[in-house]
């Protein structure tokens, strides 16, 4: 009878400890993603874009996924959220004449930029919890067509959270200002990545993307906007 109350006290024991395990794991993840947002932010203000763009490829992509059938708490979301976040992070890497420049690249530039996947690839691929976030950031510049970069990755060989932050990033270079050209519409933004579905685009995931409302990415910019608590400036380039 005692080594049942014993094995009954232990086993309680355990399963207090294994929760305060959970909680401690969860807290370090919040705290990692605070840090993700620091460093994001930090891009966003270097290009002059005042903590906007990545934000909003991140609700741009996240609401893809979500419209795809990925559940909003699953782990597969946390990733996507993650590379979409950060998938310009290399751009850290990248010289101020070049990145903020006022005007179209020119082809030792853009040559130069394409770079970024692979140096923010290369930063973090080396922390445990952003491995899979890091495939989805050095992918991101590939086409479905296989004629993208760095690695000319074609069709479902490009990570789909990566096939979705492309067009989410897209969706927000062309309704963004820049400073050689001024913001388009929704309505030519869908035109655009629909011309280019099979190409640059997995058709799966524009499928998707152009049975949603228009109004959604008008709604979940001014959401940001309203979060931010400031209007934004963009100056830089959305590449």
């Amino acid at each position: 009878m005692l080594e049942v109350e014993q094995l009954k006290k232990r086993t309680e024991q355990l399963e207090d400890e294994n929760r305060r395990l959970q909680h401690s794991a969860a807290d370090l993840e919040r705290s990692y993603d605070v840090t993700l947002e620091a460093l994001g932010d930090t891009l966003d203000l270097k290009e002059g874009q005042i903590l906007s763009h990545s934000r909003r490829v991140t609700a741009f992509a996240i609401c893809i996924a979500r419209a795809m059938g990925i559940p909003s708490d699953s782990h597969q979301m946390r990733i996507i959220a993650r590379g979409a976040f950060l998938h310009d992070i290399g751009k850290i890497a990248i010289p101020d004449v070049i990145l903020r420049k006022p005007g179209p690249l020119t082809p030792d530039e853009v040559a130069i930029m394409s770079h970024h996947p692979f140096h923010a690839y290369q930063m973090l691929k080396k922390i445990p919890f952003l491995q899979e976030a890091a495939e989805i950031v050095y992918t991101h510049h590939e086409r479905f067509d296989g004629h993208g970069y760095p690695r000319r990755l074609e069709g479902k060989d490009i990570p789909l959270g990566a096939r979705i932050t492309a067009v989410a990033n897209t969706l927000d270079a062309i309704t963004s200002d820049l400073s050689y050209r001024p913001a388009n519409s929704i309505e030519a933004a869908r035109k655009e990545i629909e011309v280019w579905s099979g190409r640059q685009f997995d058709p799966e995931v524009v499928k998707v993307f152009l049975s949603m409302s228009p109004s959604v990415w008008e709604e979940l910019r001014k959401q940001i906007m309203r979060g931010l608590g400031r209007q934004a400036t963009p100056t830089g380039s959305s590449d």
